[in-house]
């Protein structure tokens, strides 16, 4: 995320490092990279940097019925998954360090915030669509040894439920409820899922056509990372790094394959020739379409809920703004 949470004191976020990791302090930077999560740079007294990921467990839950408490346990299953990646021997996943005396990945900060403590990896960053040449072909490489990890990786693993989050409040929203004048970009949500509600609707009803093949082919689940794109990667001179598994999930392995394709399908055909898993179309578009569809009910939900209009909800309104757009093309 662009900015901190106003809620979060970072003097909290000191001691909770001491407390729980033995951290001491003696450097805090925010950094606006990501989206989704906040993250930290943190030197300790010692001279060993860190970095630290907070999540606001809101965004964690998949309806607003749910508690913080049901995002925090959606959140620490995933990072387990990593740990137990990193325990198989994966040295390219980057996994949190659980808390002193205790096997969660994360603990809670407060009601309304987990932290995450990983190891500072120096090496090269990237952002989403920026593709180095190799890149897919090492990305591709990384997600069939996920996907081959022993069974015992995924047994904290829940199982992709291929729901939308939020998917109520932005069908309320097509449907002219729900949108209070809740902050400055409420009122042109309202218009602007009242004008494109018929595109919306159309998407989601093929999202869900796309979900029934899926269910029918629950074999084929694998453990998934659920974001390998660029800015999920890294480049160190150890080689490439998969960073940030807070969505990994028991899921049909074109979860992690869509974004991958050039275009000549060389890479999915490189994927099938390490894993005997022949990509299935359908399943490739239900994640392609899911990533839209999603991102565009999440989006939708942040911006019913009281807001200020910081520059988090400015880029919330830009992007929301292209998926409705893409979707009534």
């Amino acid at each position: 995320m662009l900015s901190a949470p106003g809620d979060l004191d970072e003097g909290a976020l000191a001691r909770a490092l001491e407390q729980g990791w033995g951290i001491g302090v003696a450097a805090m930077t925010y950094r606006p990279v990501g989206w989704g999560s906040h993250h930290w740079e943190v030197a300790g007294a010692d001279g060993i940097r860190w970095f630290v990921t907070v999540d606001e467990l809101e965004h964690k839950r998949l309806a607003e019925s749910e508690s913080a408490d049901d995002g925090f346990a959606r959140l620490t299953a995933s990072l387990r998954s990593a740990v137990e990646l990193k325990n198989a021997g994966l040295d390219f996943v980057v996994a949190p360090l659980p808390p002193r005396g205790e096997d969660r990945p994360a603990a809670r900060l407060g009601e309304r915030f987990a932290i995450a403590l990983y190891p500072f990896v120096e090496g090269t960053s990237f952002s989403w669509g920026d593709w180095m040449s190799e890149q897919r072909a090492r990305i591709a490489e990384m997600a069939a040894a996920v996907h081959l990890a022993p069974p015992r990786a995924r047994r904290h693993a829940l199982t992709d439920e291929f729901a939308v989050p939020f998917r109520d409040q932005l069908e309320a929203g097509c449907a002219r409820r729900g949108v209070t004048d809740c902050g400055p970009y409420a009122l042109p949500l309202a218009r602007l899922l009242a004008k494109h509600a018929a595109p919306v609707r159309r998407a989601l009803r093929r999202y869900d056509d796309l979900v029934s093949v899926a269910r029918a082919l629950p074999a084929r689940n694998v453990l998934t990372h659920g974001e390998p794109h660029p800015g999920n990667t890294m480049l160190t001179a150890d080689g490439w790094r998969l960073i940030d598994w807070d969505t990994a999930l028991i899921a049909p392995p074109e979860r992690d394959l869509w974004t991958l394709d050039p275009g000549d399908g060389s890479v999915l055909d490189a994927y099938t020739a390490v894993t005997s898993v022949a990509p299935v179309p359908e399943l490739l578009e239900l994640y392609r379409l899911g990533w839209d569809v999603k991102d565009m009910a999440a989006d939708a939900a942040r911006l019913m809920r009281p807001h200020t209009g910081n520059e988090d909800d400015e880029k919330t309104w830009k992007v929301l703004n292209e998926l409705i757009r893409r979707a009534d093309q």
